[in-house]
């Protein structure tokens, strides 16, 4: 409700003339007084002339209404902080410019102009309190409100985490752990009937159901570590190439079995030495390799290649699989982003379309961003019958030194040493060819 102008009337020249007189004095002490007090945006002065004049227009007319445009323009530039720490500048700015105002008449007018004068604007105040305090704790509100919206969001993909988690390990345990209970019931019923010479191939099917089992908890270990920022770097200096020959050798008897070719591209930087974590980058280019292989179809294309960028080397990993959906472009680097229904997938690493617990892609993407580089895919889609193909770009930052100082002096040492017995070898031979030049013939 407008609150009502108080009954004495007041004559208008008069504190248009105290109003006309105070303004000048009134705006630089108010500014003077704030910009110590507080963070004062620039342009803070104009806004005083702005907020003064419509200060003048509201007992002029003696509507307060005319103070609405300035003082919600003021609520509305509260800050994303301002809110999450509950704090209320424009409250608080009114509050300390009604006693600065009280100061101010009280030091430039008499005694009944200054009061005539503050029992003209004080109800202006008044109103603009009320109209700050509205609108910051419907701002406030209305902030919680979304905050509690993106919480509820939160939770329900932490339940929807927690589900695929529960399918996933279920499917994907079931396994190696039926694969372990077959060969061990075959195993004692071998060794009932003495039939003890049958059980070494038994034995390497169950070590093989034990491998598959460890590969998955310690898939779970990592990606624990990942989320927890509890993943340790041991930076080495190693080449790029060195660890995409390793891999190809891993890998060679997949390629033929399933008829793929890999194609390795000598590209600048490859050869170049850095200091990484050389057992994690290799664990991240291989998840994306056999990714590749995954959603390749049999006799398809896996191509990696790179190029050298300001502080770092870009590995490029391309297939003519069947390519990732645009909407699923991100869904695949989270944890357990399987896509499509877990129970339809086959089993396997390497298989096409072989299911996996869904950590592969969202480990490579930690162990990156721990060295302080980058992943992310491209692909026109996905088409099982055109096989569009994906690409993921993979930025290892070219660190020339280790970030870790014990290590760095341990290599600098080691290559200091290498380098003096290079130089005592290169002696040593000088040396031997001088003296078999003076060996007389026979």
């Amino acid at each position: 409700m407008p609150i009502k102008m108080p009954k004495k009337k007041i004559t208008l020249a008069p504190i248009q003339k105290v109003l006309a007189k105070v303004r000048p004095v009134w705006i630089e002490r108010v500014g003077m007084e704030l910009a110590r007090g507080m963070e004062v945006r620039a342009g803070f002065q104009e806004q005083l002339g702005r907020f003064f004049d419509l200060l003048d227009q509201s007992v002029t007319t003696g509507d307060p209404a005319w103070m609405d445009s300035i003082l919600l323009d003021w609520a509305k530039s509260s800050t994303e902080t301002d809110l999450e720490e509950g704090l209320y500048h424009v409250s608080f700015l009114l509050n300390r410019m009604i006693a600065l105002t009280i100061q101010v008449v009280r030091d430039e007018l008499p005694k009944q102009q200054a009061l005539d004068f503050l029992a003209a604007v004080i109800p202006i105040y008044t109103y603009g309190l009320g109209v700050v305090a509205r609108y910051e704790m419907e701002t406030r509100v209305a902030h919680i409100s979304n905050e509690m919206d993106k919480v509820q969001k939160q939770m329900e993909r932490v339940d929807k985490s927690k589900s695929a988690f529960i399918s996933v390990a279920a499917h994907e345990l079931k396994t190696p752990i039926t694969l372990i209970e077959g060969y061990s019931a075959m195993m004692e019923d071998l060794i009932r009937e003495n039939k003890s010479a049958s059980l070494g191939s038994l034995m390497g099917g169950m070590t093989t159901g034990i491998i598959r089992l460890r590969a998955i908890v310690d898939d779970m270990i990592d990606v624990s570590m990942i989320d927890n920022d509890l993943l340790r770097l041991n930076f080495q200096p190693m080449q790029i190439n060195q660890m995409i020959e390793a891999l190809y050798i891993e890998i060679e008897n997949t390629l033929r079995v399933r008829k793929l070719t890999l194609d390795r591209i000598d590209f600048e930087g490859n050869k170049q030495w850095i200091y990484i974590d050389a057992t994690r980058v290799q664990q991240a280019l291989r998840n994306l390799i056999n990714n590749a292989i995954k959603y390749t179809p049999d006799g398809g294309t896996i191509t990696i290649n790179g190029r050298t960028l300001p502080g770092f080397i870009e590995v490029t990993i391309a297939d003519t699989g069947i390519g990732i959906s645009t909407e699923n472009q991100a869904v695949i680097f989270e944890k357990f982003g399987q896509l499509g229904r877990v129970e339809l997938h086959s089993s396997g690493k390497t298989k096409f379309k072989g299911g996996g617990p869904g950590l592969g892609l969202p480990i490579a993407r930690g162990i990156l961003e721990a060295h302080g580089g980058s992943i992310w895919v491209e692909s026109p889609g996905h088409d099982e019958i055109k096989c569009p193909g994906s690409t993921f770009h993979v930025l290892i930052p070219s660190r020339t030194e280790s970030p870790d100082p014990k290590m760095a002096k341990l290599f600098d040492s080691l290559g200091k040493q290498k380098t003096k017995t290079l130089e005592s070898d290169s002696l040593l031979s000088d040396e031997n060819a001088g003296a078999s030049s003076r060996i007389p013939e026979s």
